[in-house]
């Protein structure tokens, strides 16, 4: 089943009742010109198993300890914004895969090799997915399809970042002259927004499968809790490219991050993908991808199951 995202972007107060999320707002509670009965019908209530991504965007949200404790026990992701909108931290749950133990001690005794080739297929599948964003733009692609069979295990050619700078400078209209940065000018604002969700997303799924976002498979940076996330997400990466595309070519202003760019890549998690030949939401189809990682610790299989851009 597919997990909703939520997102409060106004002063609300949260809590825990009868298994389920209860959203109050203080304008409504605060207003004693307001019937008690309507007070009551004002109040939304969402069941915790059904919820997977909580953003929480608001200066003035209050969620009670229960909430967050019973969110995290149906691993819920819970993201937090800071003044600037912008996804800042993330909560996720300590143990809620049955074989965690076990998992974790595969993915610590993991091999250099297997690593080596598992980035290898997630550079590959990264590549292609750019590749095909490329083609749907009705740009040249074939230096990245080039490339993509070029690969080697560990990457030490180093072909991720030729096909970046390759796919950045042809992704979006000419005119805009854009370029990649985190602090850059739009649509830098709307990729780092959506990454940041993606990015919360895909550490869920690899806690789901009882894996340890902080140990990766590339990514080393002792300063960065999820490395691991940071590379399994790369594959995922296009998707949000796609809708930030969709919104730059149908000339929308993108110049703010408004609430409509922002309902638009709160749609990440369940945005249809491609995956083992059929369509799925992407929460789901990411959950193959953490699952068959964790059987390649294991020693089950070698081969991750990433999604294809179509």
């Amino acid at each position: 089943m597919i997990k909703r995202t939520l997102y409060f972007g106004n002063p609300a107060y949260l809590h825990l009742e009868n298994s389920q999320l209860v959203v109050r707002l203080p304008e409504v509670e605060r207003n004693d010109d307001l019937s008690i009965s309507f007070k009551k019908e004002s109040t939304a209530k969402i069941p915790i198993e059904d919820i997977g991504v909580v953003i929480l965007d608001h200066q003035q949200v209050t969620i009670t300890q229960g909430l967050l404790g019973a969110l995290l026990d149906n691993n819920a992701a819970v993201i937090a914004c800071d003044g600037t909108h912008m996804p800042s931290g993330l909560f996720l749950p300590l143990a809620v895969n049955t074989i965690q133990n076990e998992r974790f001690r595969a993915q610590l005794d993991s091999s250099e090799p297997l690593r080596k080739q598992l980035w290898q297929q997630t550079v590959v599948a990264k590549i292609k997915n750019q590749a095909a964003m490329l083609g749907s733009k009705e740009k040249d692609n074939s230096w990245l399809l080039k490339w993509a069979t070029q690969v080697r295990s560990g990457d030490p050619d180093n072909y991720e970042a030729q096909a970046a700078a390759q796919y950045w400078s042809n992704l979006f209209p000419p005119e805009m002259d854009f370029r990649r940065k985190r602090d850059g000018e739009p649509p830098n604002n709307m990729l780092n927004y959506g990454y940041a969700i993606l990015r919360g997303t895909v550490a869920r799924g690899l806690v789901a499968s009882g894996l340890l976002p902080t140990l990766g498979i590339h990514h080393k940076n002792k300063y960065n809790a999820y490395c691991l996330a940071d590379d399994i997400m790369e594959p995922y990466r296009p998707y949000v490219d796609k809708i930030v595309c969709d919104i730059v070519y149908a000339g929308m202003e993108f110049k703010e991050l408004n609430k409509e760019l922002k309902q638009r890549l709160l749609a990440i998690p369940a945005m249809d993908i491609f995956i083992e030949g059929e369509s799925s939401p992407l929460m789901v189809g990411l959950q193959r991808t953490t699952s068959s990682l964790a059987k390649c610790y294991e020693g089950e299989t070698r081969k991750i199951i990433y999604p294809e851009l179509v």
